[in-house]
């Protein structure tokens, strides 16, 4: 039996609904990856060039610090989840993989969006960290029956 862990960093609430909605599927740990500083409706205006989330989505070595931490050496699989921004990861979830040593664990990510598909995500978080086992993508909107995520991570 693995042990698993559910990490996910939500702006909005959505990606939050769906971690917990995945926590009831399975047998897993939550873990809500929360920057030191929280981010206001003014900072997650993308149309804003001069928005927080626009200069950190700018430049890719902005790493936003987290509130909190957890020691994820006991999981063997860790299941990301976040909102699709600028058609990739927040910077914060690289903040999260490069704090924990994730190297070797199955890793599954799971985005949010209207509009955007997870391919982007994942590809981009899996040539950065080519040294995790980056299993499979999908993207929800939120409202996904427990039988749809059941039968993604089953797969």
């Amino acid at each position: 039996m693995t042990k698993k862990l559910i990490a996910y960093f939500s702006a909005s609430g959505v990606t939050k609904r769906v971690a917990e909605n995945l926590n009831t599927v399975i047998d897993s740990d939550i873990f809500e990856i929360e920057p030191k500083e929280k981010y206001t409706s003014a900072d997650l205006n993308w149309n804003d060039k001069n928005s927080r989330s626009s200069i950190e989505m700018n430049d890719k070595s902005s790493r936003p610090e987290i509130k909190n931490k957890i020691d994820v050496s006991n999981y063997d699989t860790i299941i990301i989840g976040f909102p699709v921004w600028w058609y990739t990861a927040p910077t914060i979830i690289n903040t999260f993989i490069e704090e924990n040593n994730i190297n070797s664990k199955d890793m599954y990510v799971f985005v949010t969006s209207g509009g955007s598909g997870v391919n982007d995500s994942f590809n981009n978080l899996k040539n950065a960290y080519p040294e995790n086992n980056w299993k499979k993508g999908i993207r929800l909107r939120g409202n996904e029956s427990e039988s749809i995520l059941k039968e993604w991570l089953d797969e």
